[in-house]
């Protein structure tokens, strides 16, 4: 099953799940919510949430999984950096020590050379398929 296969099925087998929430919260809210914001969360939801998928999953295609869903494991930092640079947020120094401690490790795992198994090298009862 390709990517974008993937992102149609796990949105139509969640819409089910998630109605009865989104349900309950809004009814909870206090107030209306604007037509502008529907339009917001229609974009988002559409562009990051659905369209951007279908970029990320030719990326890991193309670059190999292995490889390339490290680079995920950056998007929060960067998202927390841009939020301080463009908006003004406060961010704990612990924060940025985090961040680089998993930069540090996303650098080590992708300079990591990874090799197949050799046959005589694996437990009993497990083979390598060429």
């Amino acid at each position: 099953m390709g990517g974008w296969q993937v992102i149609c099925w796990a949105l139509v087998l969640s819409t089910p799940l998630l109605i009865g929430p989104v349900v309950y919260l809004a009814l909870q809210h206090q107030g209306a919510v604007s037509a502008k914001t529907w339009w917001a969360f229609g974009y988002v939801s559409l562009f990051s949430q659905f369209i951007g998928f279908f970029a990320w999953y030719a990326g890991l295609a193309m670059g190999g999984i292995a490889r390339v869903s490290q680079i995920q494991l950056l998007q929060i930092f960067f998202t927390i950096a841009f939020s301080a640079l463009f908006f003004g947020e406060h961010v704990q120094p612990i924060t940025w020590l985090f961040a680089g401690g998993v930069i540090v490790t996303v650098m080590l795992g992708r300079k990591t050379a990874v090799r197949p198994a050799q046959p005589g090298t694996l437990p009993a009862g497990v083979q390598v398929k060429p």
